[in-house]
């Protein structure tokens, strides 16, 4: 069964630097993505990584946020600097595998002025 376990999540002041962290078991998922939801807006994209390693991110945390992954330890990481108000939300960490999506539950980024 495959768990995917995001933490990191944090309050941090505008310009502060979080990194979250999400632990895979179960499986090896190449595709994995990291997810913002602002409070009462919808879920977007903030940056994936393929199994090869391209990367590709959201224009509005383009160079600020990067998204690395450790093969050894299964994990992913997304490295957030300069953070201003408008990052803040519950951050989801995601897989695709086989067409199977998954999801993390969640860890809270907030970020105050």
């Amino acid at each position: 069964q495959v768990q995917l376990e995001d933490s990191g999540g944090d309050w941090v002041q505008t310009g502060g630097s979080l990194r979250l962290s999400c632990a895979v078991s179960g499986d090896v998922i190449p595709a994995m993505g990291w997810y913002r939801q602002p409070e009462g807006k919808q879920r977007e994209l903030v940056a994936a990584i393929a199994g090869d390693g391209p990367t590709n991110y959201s224009d509005r945390v383009k160079g600020r946020f990067t998204i690395s992954r450790d093969n050894v330890k299964n994990t992913i990481y997304l490295q957030m600097d300069k953070l201003t108000p408008e990052d803040t939300g519950v951050y989801y960490c995601s897989g695709e595998n086989y067409g199977m999506v998954y999801w993390g539950k969640g860890t809270l980024v907030t970020v105050s002025s």
